[in-house]
């Protein structure tokens, strides 16, 4: 796995516009309805801020890049949901996961203003928590003053860990970024901690009648 990934780093090296770019777009894809329920977002996030500490990636394009995307991701999601209103959690593909958008329903009148925020923390009801918000007649101002702050935080919870993470190794042993295998290492924990909690969440779901992302049967 390591003779994959030394490549891999050295590319992202060269071109690390295109590190930048996959970061918004996981960050904006993981805001879309139902699409963000199964794109790994935060797993390339967390995996990618392991380059930061080797000078591969910059940290404050990183974070402006998931904070950017996020931002469009969610508000685009929402001003859907502002546009049609109720209507658009009828319409599909969203009839086809009748159990997330209940359950976005749920946690939208359990927290009121603040599910916008705590949502942000929680896949996969943070890609339905948006369009419901504006569906259900979320004021933008109120929308907007709640969101930004959130992925504010979200976005450096998910940048630092690997950041810290990757720096505290080098500095604690003395060995130089270039070359080390850490980085390697987590990346490669990242994704397989993602891997087992995933396939553990969907068989226990399974085992309990169901899964908040789990299709409605077709006739």
């Amino acid at each position: 796995m390591t003779s994959f990934l030394d490549p891999l780093i050295s590319f992202v090296s060269v071109h690390a516009w295109l590190a930048y770019l996959t970061l918004f777009l996981a960050a904006l894809l993981e805001a879309v309805p139902v699409v963000g329920s199964v794109i790994p977002g935060s797993t390339i996030i967390l995996a990618l801020s392991a380059l930061v500490p080797g000078g591969e990636l910059k940290l404050q394009w990183v974070l402006l890049a998931a904070a950017l995307g996020a931002v469009i991701g969610d508000g685009s999601a929402y001003w859907l949901g502002h546009r049609q209103q109720r209507k658009i959690l009828n319409t599909w593909p969203l009839t086809n996961y009748p159990r997330v958008v209940e359950e976005s329903e749920t946690f939208f009148h359990r927290f009121g203003t603040w599910a916008v925020f705590f949502a942000r923390f929680v896949p996969p009801i943070r890609a339905f928590v948006p369009i419901t918000a504006g569906a259900l007649g979320m004021e933008p101002a109120r929308f907007y003053a709640v969101n930004i702050p959130a992925i504010l935080v979200w976005a450096p919870a998910h940048v630092l860990p690997g950041v810290l993470a990757v720096s505290a190794f080098h500095q604690y042993f003395g060995v130089p970024h270039e070359g080390h295998p850490f980085k390697h290492m987590w990346i490669l924990t990242v994704v397989a901690v993602a891997i087992v909690i995933g396939v553990t969440v969907w068989i226990y779901r399974r085992r309990n009648g169901g899964t908040v992302a789990e299709a409605k049967p077709r006739a």
